[in-house]
């Protein structure tokens, strides 16, 4: 598909311009004249340069900013405002380029005749399956407000839900990245001096001393070495985690480490509960909500858990039988949702379970936080102190020869 850039009089009125994607310039044009467009000029769009340097300029539309969005659409549907009319609002009134020309596309699209659901679904980096269905489900049923109240709080949780993660992977990170960059500069700045004033004094040095010493030679000499080992096994990773296999492997491997592994699972049963809820209650059918659910679950191996429950549905069973078989969801889980499909009552259950376990996910990363801290403190003291004592022993040393 290709953009073009159009300038022409729509329904007989003044000139006016616009984009369109296309085909060919022949598609765009009929799709002009379907639109009543009395095409004057139609132009590909150029392109400009663009240059991003990492971590400065470029719009990114953020979860924060779906979530605003979503609310907002949904109060003024809920006021009565056409559709039209709260797309222009939106899109001259939101503060992010790239979301404000996004939203302005989508309402040429609503302009011409397509629908809500159908616009969005040109936009797939923005608004996923998840997003794009429960707006089809909510035109589809009339009830489009309440669909998008209930996408918008599904979102907020969904944004805190990774925001939780974030928080328990980030200070474990931080406190090792301090620790490096300190021993690196004892290593290099420190250490050589009292290096030095050993060679000079001429004694012989305490094992640990040497250690140090010959550490320090060697990240002054051939630390650089270190880098190309780095970036080539990040970049076997990356390689090997984009294969089926490598994605599978890792992300099983990731389920069963000791502490985060039950953390991630947690997870993954808070988000596969609460999206299928979300979407059932939205009128979305079974099948294809698993579908949406298994896409967007963030693991492979829930996702073809996932999958493999859809095969099993379809061939006459319930939900839980085939997904208790897939053993990544825990027996409670299993055993509510069961309760769910017997009362009709799936999308009540789905979500309790979901409040349940989002308190889990909170009480998991309070206490993982709580058993890094003294023991990441404890590693970076020790470190630290070894090199500390290390570079003193010998000054006790020389301390005590002269006292005697």
């Amino acid at each position: 598909m290709a953009t073009f850039v159009w300038t022409g009089r729509l329904g007989g009125g003044d000139v006016q311009t616009g984009e369109i994607e296309a085909a060919s310039r022949t598609v765009a044009t009929a799709l002009l004249r379907r639109q009543r467009v009395a095409v004057q000029t139609l132009k590909p769009k150029t392109k400009p340069l663009n240059i991003k340097i990492p971590g400065l300029g470029g719009d990114k539309v953020t979860d924060h900013d779906i979530v605003i969005l979503t609310r907002q659409f949904a109060t003024m549907i809920d006021a009565g405002l056409p559709l039209v009319t709260i797309l222009d609002i939106l899109g001259k009134q939101s503060e992010n380029k790239l979301l404000a020309g996004t939203i302005l596309k989508i309402k040429a699209d609503v302009e011409g005749g397509a629908s809500y659901g159908d616009a969005l679904r040109k936009f797939p980096q923005i608004f996923d399956n998840l997003y794009v269905n429960m707006v089809d489900a909510g035109e589809t049923g009339g009830i489009l407000d309440t669909i998008l109240f209930r996408l918008s709080a599904y979102l907020e949780k969904n944004a805190a839900l990774k925001k939780k993660i974030k928080s328990a992977l980030v200070y474990p990170i931080a406190i090792v990245g301090v620790a490096v960059l300190v021993v690196v500069f004892l290593l290099i700045f420190v250490i050589p001096t009292f290096g030095k004033m050993f060679s000079d004094a001429g004694q012989k040095l305490p094992l640990p001393t040497a250690i140090v010493l010959g550490a320090s030679d060697i990240t002054m000499s051939y630390g650089y070495l270190v880098i190309p080992p780095i970036v080539g096994v990040v970049i076997a990773f990356k390689r090997y985690y984009k294969t089926k296999a490598g994605h599978r492997k890792i992300d099983g491997l990731t389920l069963k480490l000791p502490v985060f592994g039950l953390l991630l699972r947690k997870v993954a049963v808070s988000k596969f509960t609460r999206t299928l809820g979300t979407l059932i209650s939205s009128g979305v059918p079974i099948i294809e909500a698993l579908g949406i659910t298994a896409r967007i679950a963030g693991n492979l191996v829930v996702q073809e858990a996932i999958e493999t429950t859809i095969t099993s549905i379809k061939q006459g069973e319930t939900i839980s039988k085939p997904l208790g078989q897939t053993q990544i969801f825990p027996p409670m889980v299993i055993q509510m949702i069961q309760v769910g499909e017997t009362s009709g009552a799936l999308d009540t259950m789905l979500g309790k379970i979901a409040d349940f376990y989002d308190e889990e996910v909170d009480s998991t990363v309070g206490a993982l936080t709580e058993l890094l801290e003294p023991m990441l403190m404890v590693f970076l003291g020790t470190v630290v102190g070894f090199i500390v004592v290390a570079m003193y022993l010998p000054i006790f040393n020389m301390a005590s020869t002269l006292g005697s």
